[in-house]
């Protein structure tokens, strides 16, 4: 544990900031906490930081004694519309590297326009649960070497659950998938916590503009309707303009965006 005094404006008394864990930090005045922080390493390895704290000034403090003490680089994500957290972050160094917009994404068929999509001859659509592991992480790996090559992963939806080092399968059982009979074209990822979450939709690169994605999003969002959820939840980075038209045309709305800042 290390203390160091700062002086806030807050009271008479300096504010002392405190880091009371590993990775945590307190901001103490007179013994009343008024501010914390937090680091904590994400799936893929980055390490991301969070300060909540009632005044600007302690925000500062706690961001430099953080910063003091963590590797570089460092990240965190923010609610384009919280305007004083945004500005906090860019004041202690950090810079706007991506920008994703949250969806809202009607399950309805009536509504998504969905109902009646099959997907093209030849192509069978497997529940979650019922793809054979082997293939799933073929077309998976595939996928994603081949958005590596062009756009960069760092075009998809940041990746947060947690999982094995070096698996890019979170759960097989949460996938449903595009088959043809020798390999898998497609991938849908839905995860269900307090909300349904699509984690991904991806069509290999040479099966694109053959409906494969429509179709697995018919059967992902008719799955959750006849489950009950009036809405699924997505997000897709401002640059995915192909990701953007295809929700916005079965009816999914811009709900908020989301900030992922670097330093």
């Amino acid at each position: 544990m290390n203390t160091k005094p700062f002086t806030s404006g807050l009271s008479e008394n300096a504010v002392m900031i405190t880091r009371v864990a590993d990775r945590q930090w307190h901001a103490l005045d007179d013994d009343l906490v008024v501010g914390r922080g937090h680091a904590e390493h994400r799936s893929d390895g980055r390490l991301f930081v969070s300060i909540d704290a009632w005044h600007d000034a302690t925000f500062d403090r706690l961001a430099e004694a953080m910063l003091a003490e963590l590797p570089t680089p460092l990240y965190t994500v923010v609610d384009e519309a919280d305007v004083e957290l945004t500005a906090g972050w860019r004041r202690a160094g950090f810079t706007i590297r991506r920008r994703e917009w949250e969806y809202a994404v009607p399950t309805e068929p009536r509504v998504t326009g969905l109902e009646a999509v099959l997907p093209p001859s030849g192509v069978t659509i497997l529940p979650a649960g019922r793809a054979d592991e082997t293939l799933l992480r073929a077309v998976d790996r595939a996928i994603r070497d081949e958005v590596e090559a062009t756009v960069g992963w760092q075009s998809m939806p940041a990746e947060v659950i947690p999982r094995p080092e070096g698996d890019t399968i979170v759960d097989p059982s949460k996938y449903a998938v595009a088959a043809a009979p020798d390999r898998y074209l497609g991938l849908i990822r839905v995860v269900t916590v307090n909300r349904p979450r699509i984690g991904l939709v991806a069509v290999r690169a040479g099966e694109q503009r053959r409906g494969i994605a429509r179709a697995l999003l018919a059967h992902a969002l008719g799955t959750l309707h006849r489950s009950g959820f009036a809405a699924a939840w997505t997000e897709v980075h401002e640059s995915n303009q192909a990701a953007s038209a295809l929700f916005e045309g079965i009816g999914a709305r811009p709900m908020s965006s989301n900030l992922e800042l670097v330093r």
